[in-house]
C-alpha cells in the first residue's frame, strides 16, 4: 500500500513505542524506536515531553483522550497544532479527527474492537473523519486486521495486547503496517531496541 508523503516515516517503523510514564519515555527515546505514541501526560507538560521527542529526531503523536486537561472538543487538535511539535494525533473521536487533519495534523482513529458490532461500526467512524491511519485494539486478532485491510484503503497500525515477537509478527503479515505497544521487550525483541 502506498503511503501518503506525510506519512512515509510509518513504512519503514513496524514498531511504535506507546508510552504511559515519563521512565518510559525515557527508555523510548533511548531505544531504536522511531515513532512515539504519547499515552499520558497533561496541557502542563505534553509540550516539554513532545519536545524531548522531537529533539531527539523522532516522530511524536499524542493520544489526545488520554491528556488529563483537554476536553474532546476540537479544540484539544488547536492545542496540539499550536503549543506541540506532534505530528499527529490518536482519538477515538471522529469529529476531533475531522478538525485535527483540517488543521494538518496526521489523524489516527483508535478502535476497539470488542465485537462484531463494534467491527461494523468501523465504516462509519472512518466516514466520519477519513483518518489518516486506523489503530485496531486489541491487535491480536489477524483475521480482523485483514478484513479491514481488504475493505478500506486507510492503513492499520495493531495496538494494546502486542507481548512479543510471535504477536508482533502475526499482526504485520496480516497486513498492519506497524504495531504499537508499551511492552518493552516486544520493542527489543523485534530488534527495534
Amino acid at each position: 500500500m502506498r503511503m501518503d508523503g506525510r506519512l512515509e516515516f510509518f513504512e519503514d517503523e513496524p514498531i511504535i513505542a506507546a508510552v504511559k510514564s515519563e521512565e518510559q519515555l525515557n527508555r523510548a527515546i533511548a531505544s531504536d524506536c522511531n515513532i512515539i505514541f504519547f499515552l499520558f501526560g497533561n496541557i502542563c507538560n505534553i509540550t516539554s515531553l513532545v519536545k524531548r521527542v522531537t529533539d531527539a529526531g523522532k516522530h511524536a503523536l499524542v493520544h489526545v483522550d488520554l491528556i488529563n486537561g483537554l476536553a474532546a472538543k476540537e479544540i484539544a487538535a488547536d492545542f496540539i497544532r499550536s503549543y506541540t511539535q506532534a505530528e499527529g494525533i490518536i482519538s477515538t473521536k471522529p469529529q476531533l479527527l475531522r478538525h485535527a487533519r483540517e488543521v494538518g495534523l496526521i489523524t489516527v482513529l483508535r478502535v476497539f474492537v470488542l465485537d462484531s458490532m463494534a467491527l461494523d461500526n468501523i465504516d462509519k467512524l472512518r466516514a466520519a473523519c477519513n483518518p489518516d491511519l486506523i489503530e485496531l485494539v486489541p491487535g491480536l486478532m489477524p483475521k480482523v486486521i485483514k478484513l479491514v485491510n481488504s475493505l478500506y484503503r486507510t492503513p492499520v497500525i495493531a495496538g494494546g495486547l502486542i507481548r512479543d515477537k510471535e504477536d508482533t509478527v502475526s499482526a504485520l503479515s496480516a497486513g498492519a503496517i506497524s504495531i504499537s505497544t508499551s511492552c518493552e521487550a516486544a520493542w527489543r525483541e523485534m530488534g527495534v531496541s
